[in-house]
């Protein structure tokens, strides 16, 4: 049985204070009095290493965008989760394949799971891809096998050589 509404507003805004107040990212609510359900949360990972594919090659990217869909039905129903920036993951799918994340934390879901805790699974998630459990569509494959043949390896620092200003997102999210 789904939560009253109230009770659901003020868990869901507890837990969004809690990501802005705990987390590194930004984040970003579709609607702040979350008035209407589904409620879209823009997580912007900053700073944290993950693949994709470019030019023939591995190369790490520090900005990762992906969007958390909370249904009416929050938390008893897992969120929907999307990923909307290029990655070469064997866990999680380009935008254009659907964006969906292959984790034990969505499959683990219940009651008691928080948004918090769910975003830093997504962030170590995204740092250490699981070859052995990907998606089985191409993209994903093709980055299990590379995984299997070569660890990631994430830089523990970002390269600083590169300090142009970069915008993230758009005045739309």
């Amino acid at each position: 049985m789904p939560l009253p509404l109230d009770l659901l507003r003020v868990r869901l805004r507890n837990e969004i204070e809690m990501c802005q107040r705990e987390l590194r990212h930004h984040i970003a609510v579709s609607d702040l009095m979350l008035s209407s359900f589904p409620v879209m949360v823009n997580v912007t990972f900053l700073r944290v290493p993950g693949p994709d594919w470019e030019q023939g090659k591995v190369v790490h990217r520090f900005v990762h965008r992906m969007a958390v869909i909370v249904s009416e039905d929050y938390p008893i129903e897992k969120p929907i989760v999307k990923w909307q920036t290029p990655i070469f993951h064997p866990n999680i799918m380009m935008p254009d394949d659907g964006g969906y994340v292959c984790t034990k934390l969505l499959e683990n879901w219940d009651f008691s799971s928080n948004l918090v805790t769910f975003i830093k699974g997504i962030e170590s998630l995204l740092v250490n891809p699981n070859p052995k459990n990907p998606f089985g569509n191409d993209m994903c494959t093709r980055a299990a096998a590379y995984f299997n043949r070569n660890k990631y390896q994430p830089p523990m620092h970002m390269d600083q050589s590169d300090r142009r200003v970069r915008i993230v997102g758009d005045a739309s999210g």
